[in-house]
C-alpha cells in the first residue's frame, strides 16, 4: 500500500481531486451507514441540496489528496489573514489554532510550519497514530517536518502543549473531534448536543495563549490552497461550559463559510470511546 501511495503521491492535484470525487460518491453510494450519517449531519445544518452534493465530492477530495500532502511536492498555498498569526506571535504569549474538519485541514498545520514554523516558533500537533503500521509510518514521518512536531493523545501530549505555548509558540487543535472519554463535555454543535473536548479551552486558560481559527480552503481545479485565519470575535467566556459552547459556536461559524467543504460523514454526535 506505501508503493501505491508514492505513486499518488507525484500526481498533479487536479487529477486526484478527479479521483476523490468517484471515490466520494461510490463510498456515498454503496454505505447505507455512512450515507445516513452524512445526511442527518448536513441536515442539522440546515444545508440545501446542492451544498449536499458539492460535500459528497469534497470529503473524497479530502482523502485522494492526502499521498501528494503527506510524500509530495509542497502545493501551492495563499494565505488570507496572515497578519493575524504574526500579530499573535510578536506577543510571546503562546497561539491556539483550531481548526474544524473542513477544507484541507492538514494544509493548514503544513502552511503555517513552512510560513512561520522554521523562524523558530513551530507549530505542535495533536496527534494519535493509525492502528495500521503501514499508514502509521507515512502519517508520522509528514507530521515530523520541519516547523511541525506531535503531541500524543496523553496526559504527556498536554504537557508537551502547554510548554510550547509557555515558550511563545503555536499548538493545532481541531476542536470539532470527539475527544476520549473524560476529556470533554455536552455542548451544543449546530442544535444538537455534541460530546466537544475541553483541552483547547484549558489550554487557552492554564497560558493565556491567543486563539485564531484556521481552514485550509480547497481550491477549484486544483489551483492549491487558502489558508484563512480570523480571530475570535470574542473572548472566551471564563466559565468551561460557556467557553466550550463558544468554540463549538465559532466552528459553526467557519463551517457556514463553506459548508460544502465540511467533512460531514464524520460521525460528529458518536459516544465517545473509553480513554
Amino acid at each position: 500500500m506505501i508503493t501505491v501511495f508514492k505513486l499518488l503521491s507525484v500526481w498533479p492535484l487536479w487529477l486526484l481531486h478527479g479521483v476523490g470525487t468517484f471515490l466520494g460518491w461510490l463510498v456515498f453510494v454503496v454505505s447505507p451507514a455512512y450515507r445516513k450519517r452524512f445526511l442527518d449531519n448536513a441536515n442539522q445544518a440546515d444545508l440545501s441540496w446542492q451544498q449536499k452534493l458539492r460535500a459528497v465530492a469534497q470529503s473524497g477530495k479530502l482523502v485522494a489528496e492526502l499521498p501528494r500532502l503527506w510524500l509530495g511536492q509542497a502545493v501551492p498555498v495563499v494565505w488570507e489573514g496572515a497578519e493575524h498569526v504574526e500579530a499573535a506571535l510578536a506577543k510571546r504569549q503562546g497561539l491556539v489554532f483550531l481548526t474544524p474538519h473542513l477544507g484541507c485541514f492538514e494544509i493548514a498545520a503544513q502552511a503555517y510550519a513552512q510560513r512561520f514554523g522554521r523562524e523558530g516558533k513551530p507549530m505542535t500537533v495533536l496527534f494519535r497514530p493509525p492502528r495500521q503500521a503501514w499508514l502509521r509510518a507515512v502519517v508520522m514521518a509528514s507530521r515530523q517536518r520541519p516547523g511541525l512536531q506531535t503531541a500524543p493523545t496523553s496526559l504527556a501530549g498536554v504537557k508537551q502543549m502547554i510548554k510550547a505555548l509557555k515558550q511563545g509558540e503555536a499548538v493545532g487543535l481541531l476542536p470539532d473531534q470527539v475527544p476520549p472519554q473524560g476529556m470533554g463535555m455536552m455542548a451544543p454543535f449546530f442544535g444538537r448536543k455534541a460530546y466537544t473536548m475541553t483541552l483547547s479551552v484549558r489550554l487557552v486558560q492554564q497560558t493565556g495563549a491567543t486563539v485564531l481559527l484556521a481552514w485550509g480552503e480547497r481550491l477549484s481545479r486544483g489551483r492549491g490552497y487558502r489558508v484563512h485565519v480570523q480571530p475570535l470575535a470574542q473572548q472566551l467566556p471564563v466559565t468551561l461550559l460557556d467557553a466550550v459552547t463558544a468554540v463549538n459556536q465559532a466552528m459553526e461559524s467557519l463551517v457556514l463559510q463553506c459548508p460544502q467543504q465540511y467533512l460531514w460523514g464524520y460521525a460528529r454526535y458518536k459516544q465517545p470511546r473509553q480513554a
